[in-house]
């Protein structure tokens, strides 16, 4: 891909074909060095700022993408939560005073 990228800038000016070329050669010429050593060549670190404007760019561009609920809609899953857990709660309530009152059994079982 990177030959590619070396072709078109061929075609538009000799200054950048010769600039391409040196960054090869000094690419090639660190692993060459780094492979002598025995070392492997350390990667260049992203700068943090270009990590922060990233995370900013793709955050926008999420939050573009994000499709609100109508406020009907809304209403209608909140009218369900509430019978949820209205209809959960009575049955918790229910579960508890059975218990409650088996366990109270037992005891009166065992005096």
């Amino acid at each position: 891909m990177a030959d590619k990228k070396s072709v078109k800038t061929a075609e538009k000016t000799d200054e950048k074909v010769k600039v391409v070329k040196t960054d090869k050669a000094s690419k090639s010429d660190k692993t060459e060095k780094s492979a002598k050593s025995g070392k492997k060549a350390a990667a260049k670190p992203a700068s943090k700022t270009n990590k922060v404007l990233k995370y900013f760019r793709d955050l926008r561009s999420e939050s573009k993408k994000v499709v609100w609920p109508s406020r009907k809609t809304v209403v209608t899953n909140t009218g369900v939560v509430l019978v949820t857990m209205v209809v959960t709660g009575l049955g918790v309530f229910g579960m508890d005073s059975l218990f409650a009152y088996l366990f109270k059994l037992m005891l009166e079982m065992v005096k």
